[in-house]
């Protein structure tokens, strides 16, 4: 079905982006334009979910240049689950951004540059053409690129140049494949390509072209062994772009894997033997180097590239069953780990540091906002029934019926190792007396009550967000079932994309 309002998600944030460049000097002007630019981005996204859900895959042919000729943009329920989900972490990091980013930051055009990454983002989710989902991802590199660099410290410009110089990388291996593809296929469309390489004759120039994708993807997803500049770049810009970063950034990488893969390069047993072996090593890499971190943006961090490896297991199984978890998961994660760097940044202006070493007494001083971050916690370990405990009992269950026991102890060594730094977190952070030598800087306490509202209201909505995931799963369970059903059986979204006469041979 043909319509239009798939571009809205877009437009919006290019338009609050506008407004923000000609508010150049007025930094409250600019954090009202983003709250409330971020506002209606998320109402349109709740709306285009709604349309799609109830009526079934859009489309939208731009310049009326008909498929597969001409760009198009293409709104199943895997994509507006995605700009849903954007949405609602933007709008909270939006909120966050207005007190957690000081105004020397958004003299330097922190705002404009938020949206344009965030349009970066719908476009990708939204996008049919392989081509133009290569083009939205340059716009998210030099949007993230500018973010992380903000201010110019050392440590932000060292981990921005690892940032940087992989993602180039990412996208070389990215565009050398989008043109061995155009070269043996003639085609771009997403929904065109599908059928064009299960017809092409040579299925080894195939094979070569999905390696430079997975190669891509899985260094912008931060997998073994491409992982290594996450840890090394997310803990250096503010809370508030760490946030954006951790929950969605690497999420970018892995939709891209699950769209090209069930549409295009559909898995073999080489293909699903190399992801089940990459995820596995993910998860053990990143469990591990979460153990030795006393820093809480670091930790989160590695905690990122372990629940990574999650992910892409499931779609190593590539079954119903296994692609519901991953989904499921992926969905879970975004907010979670959105949240958490939110609540970093809350300890930062808190105690002044984010080293565990230094801090402590947290729930003493304020027990109620304790709370709802322990809620959080428990829900980024997967305490039953909170939003991370679902999608793990479908990934187990296929994993045990599929007999990949590594992965098995992968995941179980993932989530001991989760819980236990959470638990030694909440032990160190929250629940021991501040250390004596320790200075304790509480900037949160002398804040006009309005800016403690503003920093705390965007933790409170992601966790009730994730508590509606978690405690209303059945709901979440109907939508993952849709989507993988949609992942595993394309011919609706290529039949949107290009008509009925593609299936009249």
């Amino acid at each position: 079905m043909i319509d239009n309002h798939i571009l809205a998600p877009v437009f919006i944030h290019l338009f609050t982006a506008i407004l923000q460049l000609i508010a150049w000097r007025k930094t409250v002007t600019q954090r009202f334009i983003s709250v409330g630019g971020a506002f209606i981005g998320l109402l349109i996204a709740i709306r285009l979910f709604a349309k799609v859900y109830t009526e079934g895959t859009l489309s939208m042919n731009a310049s009326n240049w008909e498929a597969p000729f001409g760009i198009v943009f293409v709104a199943d329920l895997l994509a507006v689950s995605m700009v849903l989900l954007t949405s609602i972490a933007g709008f909270a990091v939006s909120i966050f951004s207005s007190i957690g980013i000081a105004r020397q930051r958004m003299l330097y055009g922190y705002f404009p540059i938020f949206h344009f990454l965030l349009m970066g983002l719908n476009g990708a989710f939204l996008t049919g053409d392989i081509f133009n989902l290569y083009v939205w991802f340059e716009v998210i590199i030099i949007s993230s690129f500018v973010l992380m660099t903000l201010g110019g410290r050392k440590a932000q410009l060292e981990g921005a140049v690892k940032y940087m110089a992989m993602n180039i990388l990412a996208s070389t291996f990215f565009l050398t494949g989008i043109g061995i593809l155009y070269g043996i296929t003639g085609s771009l469309n997403m929904a065109d390509l599908s059928i064009r390489i299960r017809e092409f004759h040579n299925q080894s120039l195939i094979d070569i072209a999905a390696i430079f994708f997975l190669l891509g993807f899985g260094i912008k997803s931060a997998v073994f062994p491409l992982y290594y500049w996450l840890p090394s770049s997310y803990h250096t810009p503010p809370s508030a772009v760490a946030a954006t970063f951790g929950g969605l950034l690497t999420k970018v990488g892995v939709y891209a894997i699950l769209r090209v893969f069930s549409l295009m390069f559909i898995p073999d047993e080489f293909t699903k033997n190399l992801l089940m072996v990459m995820a596995v090593l993910t998860i053990l890499t990143g469990a591990f180097g979460a153990l030795i971190k006393t820093n809480i943006r670091r930790l989160f961090s590695y905690l990122i590239v372990c629940h990574i490896g999650f992910m892409l297991g499931g779609i190593a199984m590539f079954t119903k069953a296994a692609l519901m978890g991953a989904v499921f998961y992926l969905i879970h994660d975004i907010m979670v780990k959105t949240n958490m760097f939110l609540i970093a940044g809350y300890i930062r202006q808190v105690r002044g540091t984010m080293d565990m070493n230094r801090l402590g007494g947290l729930y003493a001083s304020y027990p109620l906002i304790s709370l709802i971050i322990a809620l959080v916690l428990f829900s980024l370990v997967g305490v039953p029934p909170l939003s991370g405990f679902w999608p793990k009992i479908y990934l187990f269950q296929e994993a045990f019926v599929g007999k990949h026991y590594f992965f098995v102890g992968a995941l179980i060594v993932g989530s001991l190792v989760t819980m236990y730094v959470i638990a030694k977190m909440w032990a160190d952070v929250f629940w021991k007396k501040c250390p004596d030598e320790s200075v304790m800087e509480d900037k949160f306490k002398d804040l006009p009550p309005f800016k403690k509202v503003l920093l705390v209201m965007p933790i409170l909505l992601l966790c009730s967000v994730t508590l509606y995931i978690g405690l209303n799963a059945e709901n979440i369970v109907i939508a993952v079932d849709r989507i993988s059903n949609e992942l595993l059986d394309t011919s609706s979204y290529i039949r949107t994309v290009l008509g009925d006469k593609v299936f009249e041979k």
